[in-house]
């Protein structure tokens, strides 16, 4: 078993200590100590206190080191109790690990020292032992609320997230590319963006204004410089942090977030872009769950109890793939009134995206083929008249909305030059005119919100709740 090995491996480095006279317990995490099936001697767990009670002939702790959601009990002589042995401090705790008369645990470690490394103030402390506070409460403590079950919880599914999106595209032949933070383009094009200026506050005569002699901002998307490496690279992506200067304080958005993007050269359909979407969102989730289920139940249970039956709808159901024309006249037929009109050639709302996945049975939802002048320049024309469409996707998923977004690029050279000059980007953009001139291929990519993922599988409502420092308008703590 998993945790047999753990517990070998730890006795084996203990043992290989240079002195025996002084000879070292083995450090167990909370999470080895709880799979291990057979008891050990001189064993070391460090960690936090999450309960303390004091009887007459024993004292009960539970120790948790964020390792795991449960966390592991101690059971000591309550002469080793001490005044700063309180909930919320730091511990070592070294003793036996034996079997557990605790029917929800098959072992417990028998304290035989317990010493206090960092005391904790209870009465200042903002969270108390056995009670769970609403998400918004947590918030107003960025630099403490990592100590709760459920951020604790939330943290341990986005690292296993991370891990098997990483993972995902690996496996499947693409090369991982660091793309730059700051930059001097702007992706979407939608002017939303972070201006990066230096702290100096005097200038030197003669000295440029900007840092880099242009404009720089903080990025709002990797896909023009994945389009660089697909020149190179047949399949990329990347994953990092993006930043919008949206002044929204929506439960959708914020100024910092992590965005997954990939980028497939010698694709020429659509299709093969919708099926990388939907393959990277079930794939994933099914690694989430089968890693981290109690962190994922903790969610299900107490913050959305409806979203575990509609996970279970969205992974084993082939998703839905409908064209905007077709959306905006469902959405016109709806028996219910909307705040914003439906019209063809208007973008999609939030309303709009909740009740196309409800009328498509609570499944995921592609919406292809937006009108030309919705979109970036960068989306390939559809050449099919008046309606006049490029061939771009957004997945729609049940509770969340818009998850991802993609398209074909537009890689015939005077196609995007008359576009370019049309909207006066052409001397701007003339670098990404030369990708068109020197072994262009046909290409397209996508990119994925990783909060609204989190979002999404977890049920959580508000996307300040799913990264561990939210950033969003009049908002930077820490």
């Amino acid at each position: 078993m998993f945790g047999a090995r753990c517990l070998l491996l730890a006795l084996r480095r203990c043992s290989s200590a240079p002195c025996p006279k002084h000879k070292q317990a083995a450090r167990l995490r909370v999470c080895e100590a709880l799979e291990a099936q057979e008891v050990a001697g001189d064993i070391k767990v460090q960690g936090w206190v999450r309960s303390v009670r004091s009887q007459k002939q024993v004292l009960f702790l539970h120790i948790n080191d964020g390792s795991s959601l449960e966390s592991l009990q101690v059971v000591a002589d309550p002469t080793l109790e001490h005044r700063d042995l309180t909930f919320g401090s730091a511990v070592e705790v070294q003793g036996k690990l034996v079997k557990s008369l605790h029917r929800m645990q098959n072992v417990e470690l028998k304290a035989e020292n317990i010493r206090v490394v960092g005391p904790c103030d209870t009465l200042m402390f903002p969270f108390k032992p056995r009670e769970r506070q609403p998400l918004e409460y947590s918030r107003q403590f960025p630099h403490l609320r990592c100590r709760t079950n459920t951020l604790s919880s939330l943290l341990r599914v986005r690292s296993e997230a991370t891990a098997a999106i990483h993972s995902f595209f690996k496996d499947n032949g693409y090369v991982h590319v660091h793309t730059p933070i700051i930059t001097s383009n702007d992706c979407e094009g939608a002017g939303e963006l972070f201006h990066v200026r230096t702290s100096n506050k005097v200038q030197e005569p003669g000295e440029n204004s900007h840092f880099f002699n242009v404009p720089a901002f903080l990025t709002v998307s990797g896909q023009l410089h994945l389009e660089v490496m697909a020149g190179a690279f047949t399949q990329v992506f990347t994953f990092g942090p993006t930043f919008r200067a949206e002044n929204s304080q929506s439960r959708r958005h914020l100024a910092e977030f992590y965005m997954v993007e990939a980028e497939m050269s010698f694709t020429e359909s659509l299709q093969d872009i919708i099926q990388v979407m939907e393959d990277l969102f079930k794939t994933v989730t099914s690694i989430v769950l089968s890693k981290c289920p109690q962190d994922v139940e903790l969610f299900h249970k107490y913050i959305s109890p409806a979203q575990k039956g509609r996970l279970e709808q969205m992974l084993k159901n082939k998703f839905v793939t409908i064209p905007y024309t077709e959306a905006v006249e469902i959405l016109k037929r709806a028996p219910q009134t909307f705040t914003f009109q439906p019209k063809w050639g208007r973008d999609l709302q939030t309303e709009h995206e909740k009740y196309l996945v409800k009328h498509c049975g609570e499944v995921p939802v592609f919406v292809v083929n937006y009108p030309y002048d919705l979109k970036p320049f960068y989306m390939r024309d559809n050449e099919d008249g008046p309606q006049h469409t490029v061939a771009a996707v957004d997945l729609l998923v049940p509770g969340t909305g818009e998850l991802c977004g993609g398209s074909l690029r537009e890689e015939r050279l005077h196609f995007l030059q008359s576009r370019l000059e049309r909207l006066g980007l052409a001397d701007a953009y003339q670098w990404y005119l030369d990708l068109r001139q020197f072994g262009s291929a046909p290409h397209g990519g996508f990119g994925m919100g990783f909060e609204r993922y989190l979002q999404c599988i977890l049920g959580v409502d508000n996307i300040k709740d799913v990264i561990p420092f939210p950033r969003f308008p009049h908002s930077c703590l820490l």
